[in-house]
């Protein structure tokens, strides 16, 4: 009984964690596993003592039209990350639908993660919904799992 109470505990702790994470948009880790001022050390990454400490941030991530398959905004491209099964991509789509019709210099791009599968790879993707800001460039901004709130998506383009 003690330990069914204790897994009890420990799902509800797991599920609240979950749920305020959820939708948050956040800065994604660059694209190169390893610092280019690091050097292997019996397997493992250590800062190189003689790089300077004035090194270029490592590059971020980039993504391509015609990889999306639409076209990126002058501003912000949301590309939303969906699968047919589920019923938070419907809800996002209508969110982002609605608050891109407003601004002329941002878009949404919805992009069929099964069809994709390379994309989903290569960024990580883990769940649907994902949503990631892309730059007018192509570079990944920021990114959220699952559906966010309208604050959310409002904060990211007054950001």
């Amino acid at each position: 009984m003690i330990v069914l109470l204790v897994a009890l505990a420990a799902t509800g702790v797991v599920a609240l964690l979950l749920r305020r994470r959820d939708g948050r948009f956040s800065t994604p880790a660059p694209a190169a596993s390893a610092s280019a001022s690091s050097v292997a050390v019996d397997g493992a990454q250590e800062p190189d003592p003689g790089a300077s400490s004035a090194v270029a941030a490592e590059p971020r991530e980039v993504l391509t039209a015609e990889e999306i398959g639409g076209p990126l905004g002058d501003r912000l491209t949301f590309v939303q990350f969906s699968s047919a099964f589920c019923s938070p991509c419907r809800a996002t789509r209508a969110l982002l639908s609605d608050v891109v019709a407003t601004r002329p210099d941002v878009v949404h791009v919805e992009v069929d993660a099964e069809s994709h599968l390379h994309l989903v790879r290569r960024l990580n993707i883990l769940r649907t919904p994902t949503v990631v800001v892309v730059g007018p460039d192509g570079t990944v901004l920021s990114r959220a799992s699952g559906l966010p709130r309208r604050d959310q998506v409002l904060a990211v383009l007054d950001a």
